[in-house]
This record gives C-alpha cells, sequence and structure tokens, in this order.
C-alpha cells in the first residue's frame, strides 16, 4: 500500500507489544475453557470452517490455505482490499485437507515443497500455525494476518492512517507535521517481545510470535510487526524477510506461532514461546515436528570478565536453527531449552556485541552443562586504554546523537536534531553531539577537536571505529589536522538492503583501526588536533540512501 487517506478516530484504542506477560484471559491453553459444545468443522463447499467451541469461527480456503474469515464473536475481522491472510503473499493452487483427533482439529496446506498448518483446539480462541519451508521456491517466508480498517486503529511509528506523503520508496510516509510512519518501525528487537497487536480494551486480537528456531539474524535482528492504514491493519509473524539480512536462509517448520484473541488484555503467557507446550500436536503428522523428548538443553553456571553494567546474551546457532537466552545480571548464568540436536556456535553477547566464541553440542533428551565460561579481557575493546572515546563499546549507536529515535522513525523526521555539528573531547557531551549515522551524501566530514598533552604528541596511536551496519558499502576514512589521511579500507560484508532508513542498526559489527603517525599530531598541547571521518563510497544514491553507516564507538588508543 504506497498510499493512504486520512479518517477520523472511531474508537479509542491502546496498543501493547511488549513481551511482558499479561493479565489472565481467555486466551492460553490453561484458561478455562469455554462452553465447547460447537467444536468441530464443516465444509461449506469453498472453505473448511472450523469452530473452536469458544468464540472463534474461523474459515480456511480449501482452494489455496488462505484463511478467508475470522469471526471472533459474531465479528468478522480478517481481510481488507479483497485480501486473505496467509503465509507469503498467497499460494496459488494447493492441496488442502482437514482431519480431527479428539479436541484438536488440524488443516494441512501443500504447496510445492511449501507446507502450513492450522490447528484448532477444543474451547480455545486461538489459532495455532506452523509452516516449514524446504527451499527457496518461495522467495521469503511471513504470515501476514489482516484485518479489517475500523476495528483497531493508532496512530503509532508503524502505522500511516495518517501519513499521506510517500518519502522513501513506497512504504516510508510523513505525517503533516513531520513525524514519519512506516511498517518497518517496530522499535522492537526480536528478543523484546513475545507478542503484537492490538486491543480496543474489550476484545485484544494478537500474533505470539513463534521462538525462531528457523528464522535468521539472531535475538536482535529487527523487521516489521505489523501495520495500520486506512485500507486496513496488518499483524505479521516474520521468519524469513530479504531486508538487512546477517545470515543465511534456515529451513525446516517453524512454530507455533499464534493468532489469539483475548478480552481485551493481553495474551496468556502460556502461548509465549519458550513457555508453550504442544504435546497435543506430537501425533499429528506435522512435517518436520520434534516433539520436546526429541531436544536438548543447554546450561551455562555463569560467565566471568563481564562489564555488570551490561546485560549479557548467548545465542546458539548453526545452518539449521538459532535459539538465545539472557544471561543472569548476577553471576552470568543462562539455560536455553527446547534446542534441536546438532553441535552450535555459542557465542556469548554484551549487549549486541560478540565477545566470546565457543562450540556446543545439543543431544536430545539432556542437558548440555557448561562449566563458567571466561571472556578474555582483549576480547572486549572496552578494555583497552584509550586516551579519549565516543561512546561504548556494546554493538549498539546506544547514547549517540538521534539513536532512540532511528528504531521508529526516518532520519528526516522533525523530531531527529541536527545531523550535522563538530564534537569536542572535553565537553561532556561527546557521544550526545556525535550523530548514530553518517552519510556520504548529509554529514560526512564531522570533525572531532581534542588536545593531547606532549609525551601523547610524540608517539603514534591506533584510532579504531566500530560500526554496526553500513548502507551501500559505506565505510570511514579518516584525515587528521589535515595532513595526514588514511587510506580507503576494504568495505567488510554488510547487509545489501536499506536498513538505516528502515528503523535498523542491526549489521555485522566490524572494528576499523587506522595506525596515525606521531607527525600526524600537533606539537602545541594548547590546540586542538582535528579528526575528520568522512563516508567512503561510490555507492548508494542520494540523502539518506547515499553510503552510510551507523557508529558503535571511536576512540584513540594510549
Amino acid at each position: 500500500m504506497s498510499g493512504s487517506v486520512n479518517r477520523p478516530v472511531r474508537r479509542r484504542t491502546f496498543v501493547l507489544a511488549t513481551a511482558a506477560a499479561g493479565s489472565a484471559t481467555l486466551a492460553g491453553p490453561l484458561a478455562p475453557r469455554a462452553d465447547a459444545a460447537g467444536f468441530g468443522y464443516t465444509d461449506d463447499g469453498s472453505n473448511y470452517v472450523i469452530n473452536t467451541g469458544a468464540n472463534l469461527v474461523f474459515k480456511v480456503s480449501k482452494t489455496n490455505g488462505d484463511l478467508t474469515s475470522l469471526v471472533y464473536r459474531g465479528t468478522e475481522y480478517q481481510g481488507y482490499g479483497g485480501k486473505n491472510s496467509h503465509i507469503e503473499s498467497g499460494l496459488g493452487t494447493s492441496t488442502v485437507t482437514i482431519s480431527q483427533s479428539g479436541t484438536t482439529i488440524l488443516v494441512s496446506v501443500a504447496y510445492g515443497t511449501l507446507k502450513h498448518y492450522y490447528a484448532a483446539r477444543s474451547g480455545e480462541n486461538n489459532v495455532y500455525m506452523w509452516t516449514n519451508k524446504a527451499d527457496t521456491s518461495v522467495s521469503a517466508t511471513r504470515y501476514i494476518l489482516r484485518v479489517k480498517a475500523g476495528l483497531f486503529l493508532n496512530d503509532e511509528p508503524d502505522s500511516y492512517t495518517y501519513a499521506p506523503t510517500t518519502i522513501e520508496a513506497s512504504d516510508v510516509f510523513a505525517k503533516s507535521d513531520g513525524q514519519t510512519r512506516s511498517k518497518h518501525y517496530a522499535k522492537l528487537r526480536v528478543m523484546d517481545y513475545a507478542y503484537i497487536g492490538w486491543t480496543t480494551g474489550s476484545v485484544g486480537l494478537y500474533i505470539v510470535r513463534s521462538n525462531h528456531e528457523k528464522a535468521s539474524g539472531g535475538p536482535f535482528y529487527r523487521s516489521l510487526l505489523r501495520h495500520q492504514s486506512a485500507d486496513g491493519g496488518g499483524l505479521y509473524e516474520i521468519l524469513y524477510y530479504g531486508e538487512n539480512q546477517t545470515e543465511s536462509e534456515r529451513f525446516g517448520l517453524q512454530g507455533p506461532y499464534v493468532i489469539a484473541f483475548t478480552d481485551g488484555g493481553a495474551p496468556s503467557s502460556s502461548l509465549f514461546p519458550g513457555t508453550l507446550t504442544t504435546s497435543w500436536a506430537d501425533s499429528l503428522g506435522i512435517s518436520g515436528y520434534v516433539s520436546a523428548g526429541g531436544r536438548g538443553r543447554v546450561a551455562g553456571v555463569g560467565i566471568s570478565g563481564r562489564d555488570t553494567s551490561y546485560a549479557y546474551t548467548v545465542g546458539l546457532a548453526n545452518s539449521a536453527a538459532q535459539y538465545w537466552g539472557a544471561a543472569r545480571s548476577s553471576d552470568g548464568y543462562f539455560s536455553i531449552a527446547g534446542v534441536l540436536p546438532g553441535t552450535y556456535t555459542l557465542t556469548v553477547f554484551k549487549g549486541e556485541l560478540a565477545v566470546y566464541t565457543g562450540s556446543v553440542t545439543v543431544t536430545a533428551g539432556a542437558t548440555t552443562a557448561l562449566n563458567t565460561i571466561t571472556v578474555p579481557s582483549s576480547n572486549d575493546p572496552a578494555n583497552a586504554s584509550a586516551i579519549w572515546r565516543i561512546g561504548s563499546w556494546d554493538g549498539t549507536p546506544s547514547g549517540f546523537k538521534n539513536a532512540a529515535l532511528m528504531t521508529y522513525a526516518h532520519p528526516s523526521d522533525v523530531r531527529a536534531a541536527a545531523w550535522t555539528g563538530n564534537v569536542v573531547i572535553g565537553s561532556g557531551t561527546e557521544t550526545s553531539a556525535f550523530p548514530c549515522y553518517l552519510w556520504k551524501d548529509v554529514n560526512s566530514g564531522i570533525v572531532v577537536y581534542f588536545r593531547l598533552t606532549a609525551a601523547q604528541a610524540a608517539a603514534a596511536h591506533t584510532l579504531r571505529i566500530g560500526v554496526t551496519t553500513a548502507y551501500a558499502n559505506g565505510r570511514p576514512q579518516v584525515v587528521v589536522n589535515d595532513t595526514w589521511t588514511s587510506a580507503v579500507p576494504s568495505p567488510p560484508t554488510q547487509p545489501s538492503t536499506r536498513s538505516l532508513t528502515v528503523g535498523s542498526y542491526r549489521g555485522n559489527n566490524h572494528t576499523f583501526t587506522y595506525s596515525v603517525p606521531a607527525s600526524a599530531w600537533l606539537t602545541d598541547t594548547s590546540a586542538y588536533n582535528t579528526l575528520k571521518i568522512y563516508v567512503a563510497s561510490g555507492s548508494g544514491t542520494t540523502s539518506y540512501l547515499s553510503a552510510g553507516m551507523a557508529i558503535d564507538a571511536i576512540d584513540l588508543l594510549a
């Protein structure tokens, strides 16, 4: 949808999109069951009609597996613009079958090598879904739940109902007040949320995400989660999206993820990834399904060498699956359960910066116990002695100018501070005054002013610039005191698609180092040395789509 029109707000609504457990609702499998007397399914000729025996009736097309109707308490929620809800942008002619096993109904959709499943449980207002993608014959993997206009209205970053001016591509918009909106502006990393959706106060509609074991990008990945426009709303489960990807695509069964209706509260935490149990699905014949008994667990007694002012995350990844878990702040203990058997790279992240890697093997039905992991001092760049430092070595642009805003706004947003402006070391505002992003066409050549003592000026020093991602091969070239110019460094591997303008700084963390000779420094200790940082690249277009990069930290080592 590339455009929209203004519509008055007809109903006050509230937005919930956090991972925190909500109050008890009727959404979870452990909640009190409604009258299930109507549980069952029928065939209306075009669709399978499933009645959960609670307050939910939904239909699945017998032709292509689309979700064609979603009626909750007598109100139709599904669809807008003549479009249904479905995997991808809709499948072609598929083989669609239905079966009932006790208190569970399963609809199976087969389209070439892709298989998709819908399940209903007696007395629940939920639709459980799995998707098994075997290869690249389908370009991306997402499920979009399309919701009728006017049922849930909001004016949040991921809404563009009230933003009629297109400012980038066909998916970033500006309101008349200069604030920007886009379906990309979700703010949240995958690890930050368990569900996404809306509530009116009396009805809540959500997608509870899966554990993303077959997704790509790790715990810090950001992608579109929902949108709201004049046409209607959309909720997404993104399992693989070809934007700002740092990993190869993984294949196999992903799920379950859940469409959940509630009485207005948050979904039950019993549906959350890591909490949801599906032993009832063990014998349904879902392709690629692995029960809890066929999975293992990794537990570590602690992590030493941490900087306790930062949160640490432990990730597991191989070509087949990915998992993660938070390390306990007191001692670094971690536990990651529900892991498919195999050998994984174990990575310890300080913030979002990898500071340790190892290997771990997981076996079915067992716990792999790890002794204390020690992070070598040299693995954390913050441990190096520096003459001065801008920012913190944590793998993010946190603390830099506009950094917080950029996860939910376009760089042109009226709320953004000026992207230009130079920085003085010792001012106390070094980090907050330095822009989180640099672009060749916007603020290349920013100047950092700093003094050196006589002893410091008499020696060569290493300058480091850490980046979290880059667009169009943007990388820093530096000039010291207009007399010494660095070589143009080679570009590291980074995602090839948009990032900085669609709410994400997450790419591949990389540190550029420059050996600055003593001859480059000023000998007058009262004078300011100047460091000019330019963005070098022949790629990109103009303005905020010119070559650019996101900054992690900058320092001059002692």
